[in-house]
Formats: C-alpha cells, sequence, structure tokens
C-alpha cells in the first residue's frame, strides 16, 4: 500500500466504509490524509477531579473504581454509571443507551474522559462522556500519546455514519504506518524562501497537532500546495496551448461593419473594444483561449456573432455549445434572426430535437433527422452548429472548424474543445486547433481569474446597452407579501410578465428543524444548486416550492390571471412550450426554480419575486435579477425573506446598494467563499486552499512563485514528483 492505492486496501475498511468514505470524495490513501479537520476541540488541559464543578466541559484522567449497567423501570432505558477516581477526588459518570461499554471499559481501567458536569435533583456526575482508555500504570509518569482525549482533538467533516473518532482512529494509523513514504512535491528552495513546513511533519500537525500555532502553520503549508499546483496547472495550459497551431483567420472588416449596421440597436464602446480584441485573436496562428465576462444583458452574444460571422466568411465553421436545451433553441432563433440578411446555413442538434435553417430553403428552418445534420456537418454544409452536450458525441464530425463558443461553461473549453478536435475532419491533415471564446454572465473576483482561470484571457463587457432602466430592488419581509401580490396585479394588467422563483420543486416532509447539509454545511437544493450556509434560516422543509406555490398563487391569490409553472424535472419539450407561451399571451405569471436563470430573455417581463431569497447567493440572485429589465420598462426585484438575522440582512442589502455585478462577485466572495461561489460545489479543491482564495496577495505570490519555477523549468524534468502530482491533479480536479 502507497500515498495512491485505494482505499480497499486500507485495513479494517471494508466495503460498507468504503462507500460512505466515497460519499465525502474520498478514494485513495492520499484523499483520506488529505481529508483535513475543519477545527479542533482542545482538550489537552486536564482537570483535577477535586477542581471540576457543575456547568463545565473538562477533561479529566484517572481510574474506574466503579463501572455497571442499570435498566430503568420506567423508561426501560439502559444507563451506565461509572466512577472515576484521581488523587485529587471521584465523580460519578453516566452515561445514557450504551450498554456496551461495560465489555469495553472495565473495572481499574485507566482512563481519559471529556465531558460536561451537570448537576440533576443535587446530583453532580459527568454526563455521556467521550472515553479513552489508557495503559496501566502510574498515569503521573506515563507518557501516552492520546487520539481522542487530553489534546487538540480534531474535528473532521462527517457525513451519515462516519464518525470524527472512526476517522481519527484510521488516520493516526495511516500516518504511523505510511508517512515516511508520503513524497514532498515542492521544491526545497521554496519550502526554505516561504517558511513551509515539510509535508511529513505537516501532515502529522494538521491531523494531531501539538500546539495552535503548528496546527495554522500546517494550514498554510496545504494552502500554499494546493494554490501552487493549481497555478502550475492553469499556467503549464497555457504554455501548452501557446505551442499549439491554429487556423488564422483573417479579419474582414467589410462584413463586419455590415453586421453592426444591420443591428437594431447600437453597440456599447465595451462591446466594440471586446470584439476588436477577439478578432485580433484570431488572426493569431496560435489558438484563442478568451473568457469574455459580462454582466446579464450587456450583449455578450452579439460580440459571439461578430467573431461567428467573421470565422465563417473565412471558410470554417463554428460550434456553439450552451448547457441547456432551451438556451440553445434560444441561440439558434438569435442567430437565425440577426444573421439573416448573411444567408447561413445553421443547425441546432440538442438530442431532443434537430432544426436546420439554410439559405437554400428561402431562410426557412425544418426539422431534420440527425442522420442528415451530421452529414451536412461532416460535409461542410453547416456554418454554425449550435447545442447542447450533444455536440461533442462521437458521431458529431466536423469538416473544417475553425471556432468552438461555450455558454456558461467555460471551465469545461480544455476536454471539450479536445473532444471537437478529435471530432473535426481536417482536409489539410495538419494537426491544428481550432479557437475557443467562454462566455459567463458570473463575474469573475480577480483571485479566481488568477489561479482557477489563469490559462484564459479575459475580456470584460462593463457597461450596459444604452436606454435600460435601473431595476428597482426591495428586501420584502413577511407582513409586506400582501402588498407585492397587489402590485404584481397592476403589473399585468399593464400586459406585463412576472417570474416567482421558489428554492425548491416538491414541498418537504416537516423534518423537525433539520436541515439538508452538505460536506461543507452548505444548504443543497433541488436544483443541485449550492445555497448559503443554514445559519439563521428556516428548516429546508419549510422553504417555499414551486409546485405548492403554484397551487397557492393558481387558486388562492390569481384565480383570475393566467399562472404558469417550470422547472428541471420537466422534459424539454415541455419547458419549451411553457417558455412560449410565457412569452406569448397565455401565461402571466411563471413559478419556476432558479432554472431560469441563465440566459432565458422573456423581454416583457418586468418582477422578479424571488422566495427565501436568503437560500441563495448574491450572484445567483443578481443572474435571476437580470431575467427582467431587459427592454424599456420600468422593472422591479422583491426579495422575500423570513429570516431576519443581521447577517442574512446584510448579505441581502448588498443587492440594493449595488447594481454591478463585479462587485457583487466580491462580496459573495467575502460573505460565502469561493467553493460556493459558482452554485455547486464540486471542484474536488480542499476547503483550505478555498479560504485562502480570498486572499489576493497570498495568491499573486503563489502564482508568481509557479510563473517563475515554469520560466526556469518549462517541462518540470528536474521535479519528477512534483509533474506526477499535477498529473494527477489534472485527472482528478474539476474546474467547472
Amino acid at each position: 500500500m502507497d500515498f495512491n492505492s485505494p482505499i480497499s486496501e486500507i485495513p479494517r475498511i471494508g466495503p460498507v466504509y468504503q462507500k460512505r468514505l466515497k460519499k465525502l470524495g474520498i478514494n485513495t490513501v492520499r484523499d483520506l490524509l488529505y481529508h483535513f479537520p475543519h477545527r479542533y476541540e482542545d482538550y489537552s488541559h486536564i482537570t483535577p477531579i477535586a477542581e471540576a464543578a457543575a456547568g463545565q466541559n473538562v477533561c479529566l484522567q484517572g481510574k474506574l473504581i466503579e463501572i455497571e449497567n442499570i435498566r430503568t423501570f420506567k423508561k426501560r432505558m439502559f444507563i451506565t454509571r461509572a466512577i472515576i477516581s484521581d488523587k485529587t477526588g471521584s465523580l460519578k459518570i453516566t452515561w445514557f443507551r450504551q450498554p456496551y461499554l461495560t465489555k469495553t471499559l472495565k473495572k481499574e481501567d485507566n482512563v481519559c474522559l471529556v465531558g460536561r458536569i451537570v448537576n440533576t435533583k443535587g446530583e453532580t456526575y459527568l454526563a455521556n462522556p467521550s472515553y479513552e482508555k489508557l495503559p496501566p500504570g502510574d498515569l503521573e509518569t506515563l507518557k501516552i500519546d492520546l487520539i481522542h482525549t487530553g489534546r487538540l482533538v480534531p474535528i473532521y467533516p462527517e457525513t451519515a455514519r462516519l464518525s470524527s473518532r472512526w476517522l481519527r482512529y484510521i488516520v493516526k494509523n495511516l500516518l504511523i504506518n505510511l508517512l515516511d513514504k508520503v513524497p514532498e512535491t515542492i521544491p526545497a528552495k521554496i519550502l526554505e524562501e516561504n517558511q513551509l513546513l515539510p509535508t511529513k511533519k505537516a501532515l502529522w500537525q494538521i491531523h494531531f497537532p501539538t500546539s495552535l500555532n503548528l496546527a495554522e502553520q500546517a494550514e498554510k503549508r496545504f494552502s500554499f500546495e494546493e494554490l501552487f499546483h493549481i497555478s502550475l496547472l492553469v499556467l503549464r495550459e497555457r504554455l501548452r496551448l501557446n505551442r499549439e497551431k491554429s487556423i488564422p483567420i483573417p479579419m474582414s472588416l467589410k462584413v463586419i461593419q455590415d453586421f453592426v449596421h444591420s443591428l437594431p440597436f447600437k453597440l456599447t464602446d465595451s462591446q466594440r473594444k471586446c470584439a476588436w480584441r477577439i478578432l485580433k485573436d484570431l488572426e493569431k496562428p496560435r489558438p484563442m483561449n478568451r473568457l469574455l465576462q459580462g454582466d446579464v444583458g450587456s450583449g455578450k452574444t452579439v460580440v459571439a456573432m461578430m467573431a461567428t460571422l467573421n470565422t465563417i466568411k473565412a471558410g470554417y465553421q463554428v460550434a456553439f455549445m450552451a448547457p441547456t436545451e432551451i438556451l440553445a433553441k434560444q441561440h439558434f432563433q438569435q442567430f437565425e434572426k440577426l444573421l439573416h440578411d448573411f444567408k447561413l446555413d445553421i443547425g441546432l442538434l440538442t438530442g431532443k430535437e434537430d432544426l436546420f435553417y439554410s439559405k437554400k430553403l428561402r431562410s426557412q428552418t425544418i426539422e431534420v433527422s440527425r442522420k442528415k445534420l451530421l452529414q451536412k456537418a461532416n460535409a461542410n454544409e453547416i456554418s454554425i452548429l449550435i447545442g447542447t452536450h450533444a455536440l461533442i458525441q462521437k458521431e458529431v464530425v466536423f469538416g473544417n472548424l475553425g471556432l468552438v463558443i461555450l455558454d456558461e461553461q467555460h471551465r469545461f473549453g480544455v476536454e471539450q474543445r479536445a473532444r471537437l478536435c478529435r471530432n473535426s475532419k481536417r482536409k489539410t491533415g495538419k494537426k491544428l486547433i481550432p479557437h475557443l471564446l467562454s462566455m459567463t454572465a458570473t463575474p469573475i473576483p480577480r483571485t479566481l481569474a488568477l489561479t482557477i482561470y489563469g490559462d484564459l484571457d479575459l475580456s470584460l463587457i462593463d457597461e450596459m446597452p444604452k436606454g435600460r432602466k435601473k431595476i428597482i430592488t426591495e428586501i420584502v419581509p413577511p407582513d409586506d407579501r400582501q402588498k407585492v401580490y397587489h402590485f404584481i396585479r397592476q403589473e399585468v394588467k399593464k400586459g406585463r410578465k412576472i417570474f416567482v422563483i421558489c428554492p425548491r420543486i416538491e414541498p418537504g416532509k416537516k423534518d423537525n428543524g433539520t436541515l439538508t447539509i452538505l460536506k461543507n454545511n452548505n444548504v443543497l437544493n433541488e436544483e443541485n444548486k449550492l445555497d448559503i450556509t443554514p445559519e439563521d434560516i428556516l428548516p429546508w422543509s419549510e422553504a417555499k416550492a414551486v409546485k405548492e406555490e403554484y397551487e397557492k398563487l393558481t387558486k388562492d391569490v390569481f384565480p383570475d390571471l393566467k399562472v404558469g409553472m417550470l422547472h428541471g424535472k420537466m422534459g424539454t419539450q415541455e419547458k419549451e412550450k411553457i417558455m412560449q407561451d410565457f412569452r406569448g399571451k397565455k401565461i402571466d405569471i411563471l413559478v419556476s426554480t432558479s432554472v431560469v436563470e441563465v440566459g432565458i430573455d422573456v423581454p416583457n417581463a418586468t418582477v422578479m419575486m424571488i422566495e427565501g431569497a436568503e437560500r441563495f447567493g448574491l450572484a445567483q440572485l443578481h443572474q435571476l435579477r437580470g431575467r427582467v429589465g431587459r427592454a424599456k420598462y420600468q422593472s422591479y426585484c422583491f426579495l422575500l425573506t423570513e429570516s431576519s438575522s443581521q447577517k442574512t440582512q446584510r448579505r441581502l442589502k448588498a443587492l440594493l446598494t449595488c447594481e454591478n455585478g463585479f462587485k457583487l462577485a466580491e462580496k459573495d466572495l467575502e460573505f460565502r467563499g469561493p467553493g460556493d461561489f459558482f452554485g455547486q460545489r464540486q471542484w474536488g479543491i480542499p476547503d483550505l486552499t478555498m479560504a485562502s482564495l480570498k486572499d489576493i496577495s497570498m495568491v499573486e505570490k503563489v502564482r508568481q512563485i509557479a510563473a517563475d519555477l515554469l520560466e526556469e523549468d518549462p517541462e518540470l524534468k528536474n521535479y519528477p514528483l512534483l509533474k506526477q502530482r499535477i498529473e494527477i491533479f489534472r485527472e482528478t480536479i474539476h474546474l467547472e
């Protein structure tokens, strides 16, 4: 067994515990040793029994002079009673419903106990303490290496039936047996210059620290290590791409000018600047790798159209991938509308629907078979193929792919572009890589831009189209709900559309105040979005549900209006029909989950009402708010919350004072941390690293150290262990 062995090879971890560990993302020995404590309980001070007083949490050491099980008559419950004694006195101990303890602990055993002293009906005792058996002998002379008591005790992120006590036991044995085999991946010079603990000492101290200071030093080392690995990974990717060859696509100024003049609106200066940078990138013989950031409604798609049109007029194809079928269809319709005058062949491939828009068919859209659509893509008879993940299936082969555009899935870029490249049939036989343009409406703070997105060139559309009115945003307490309903009714009378957003789909069972909690104490809603930490918010069972809210609004609140419902569990055709009805005249009010947050465009929508707003992050709330205010009408966003906590109110008030998504992103990072920043926690980056991403000076420092090392040794030939670790890291980390 070594550092990279599967957990199945670890002694005393059978199939049941393997399954539980995998729920925490632990698959290898390394994963387990890098499953760090999220806090420590300080039980390092041993209290003499004579000084232990009711109401105190104490750590006691002594000898058991009595232990027995008693069964109560009324409740038929087992109680284990014992007495512990040291040189200063004796104290009673009581364990409830743990009769097995008498098989583990015996009279005359030396023990260390941690628990709370209570006084009930005049009797003082230690209640339900954690315990650890000590070797026989004189406690004052024994040198004891404790695990669960009598020290700084690590408390780990847990899952059902997998306790910190069990994890401590397994990790301790692993450290004893494997610590000498743990590789050091950070060069000695970097360790010394940055005063970092070596990995062996750091691993021991982060799990079983001898002091809080050493625990903090260990955290610093591992934060540095993971940031260092991420920086090396993305910087090496940038170097690799710089060595690749791509198709130089010359800028056709006339085509671009004709397109701009054909638009029914005027481009912003920011759109023009971003388009110019992208078009200049396309002229280079190396692949573009650019991320286009822009606030909701800032006009990113039009900039992408300019790059698309330029690529097509040079004789190459464009693949445009969107995250959902609804959004892919919407893009298809936008391209069809705005590029109508340029007589292009456009295809839509979603897995559920295949469409073809052709200049030869007098600019009509027809439904075609998938086989025929794929044949046209292969034969270079389709200029733009728009779709979902269906675009990266093996059977999709492009005749002459020049540009890949990814909407709201930028971190998939490297792998998906690689698949599209493999599926691109090059008539020249040259290994040329298509250019990549990613787009996101999620503003990226500087620390994330330097680390997670360090291999991408960034362009920012930082102004909104002229004529857009500021969206009026208000926090609505429970008492004012009826006022919002009255306001909604008035807007509908004007012919406007209303969004009502709920955190979950189905109403939940009552759960006695418990929350659905993930590893990092985050709440998961039914669209798999990771929400704010559960402090000060209502139980998850009480969160507003789409189906329940739809029934209430239909029957009790707006029986005379047309109310529709939309959520992620619906089929594609059903969702699309609902959106068509909402854009038309068949639905006035749409009750939905956050499935509408990305890209849905309903110009006539003027009210965004968000139930349980405290359960969403600021970036997500801002995206939802961006679904209204997309035309000339004054629009409104109402944040309804049942929470009265100061933390929640302070967080939501940031939306009132700040309409710039990039400033809100920084605040979201400050309030919640980057682990939750993009909604779903699946990057595979440890919590320590996530916390360190808030520290811009550390991020910049580590990135520079990584850059200096790669300048000295681009292939990491002098650091084989580090190179090996980066390759493994590339396979396991998920930078979505």
